[in-house]
């Protein structure tokens, strides 16, 4: 692969698993998925869904801008994974807050289980350009 790179950042969660915090493409910004884990403690939030959602995106952002980018601002795309979609509105509420202006595409799916059996977990793509 030509031009492209690892993004790591202590202000989002490290793992031992084989796959990097993001991966920079030229102007392009790939970013793992993030569930709402601390990256000091490496344990997940207290606190209900929004509260757990502002994490991810907290987590999305730090990557974001140890790629050089403006945080939430330079996401284009989002894909949400909920264990329950009776979260959905809360999560949007949340979500909505951190994406007032310009919210990027998303797409949003019930999953069985994530990591750490947490509630949510996000990836997305940011342009750098």
């Amino acid at each position: 692969m030509t031009d492209t790179h690892p993004i790591e950042t202590d202000g989002a969660p490290r793992s031992d698993n084989p796959y990097s915090q993001g991966v920079r493409a030229g102007d392009t910004l790939y970013v793992s998925g993030y569930g709402p884990v601390d990256p000091e403690t490496g344990g997940p939030v207290d606190g209900d869904i929004q509260a757990q959602t502002d994490r991810v995106l907290e987590n999305v952002a730090a990557v974001v801008e140890e790629a050089g980018g403006d945080g939430l601002a330079d996401v284009v795309k989002v894909t949400v994974y909920l264990t329950d979609l009776s979260d959905y509105e809360r999560v949007n509420e949340a979500y909505g807050a951190n994406f007032a202006d310009e919210p990027p595409a998303r797409v949003c799916v019930e999953v069985s289980r994530l990591p750490e059996d947490v509630r949510v977990e996000m990836d997305a793509i940011a342009y750098l350009g």
